[in-house]
């Protein structure tokens, strides 16, 4: 059977390191997407205060099964 799958990007942030900042996004978009089949890390970044790291963040694109 043929399928088609929709890709949407996402920005997920972590304290702690960009890994989690990745998990973050998939795992709050796995609440509310059903069936989602990759997870591709697009962009690794970080913002920062007075010369420190604030937060890491990572631009996700996941993608899912489109459904009727």
């Amino acid at each position: 059977m043929d399928s088609v799958y929709k890709i949407i990007e996402l920005v997920g942030t972590s304290s702690e390191s960009w890994e989690k900042a990745a998990a973050n996004a998939v795992e709050r978009a796995s609440k509310t997407l059903r069936d989602i089949r990759v997870a591709e890390v697009c962009l690794l970044d970080m913002t920062m205060e007075n010369g420190h790291v604030k937060a890491y963040r990572a631009k996700v694109k996941v993608s899912f099964k489109y459904e009727d």
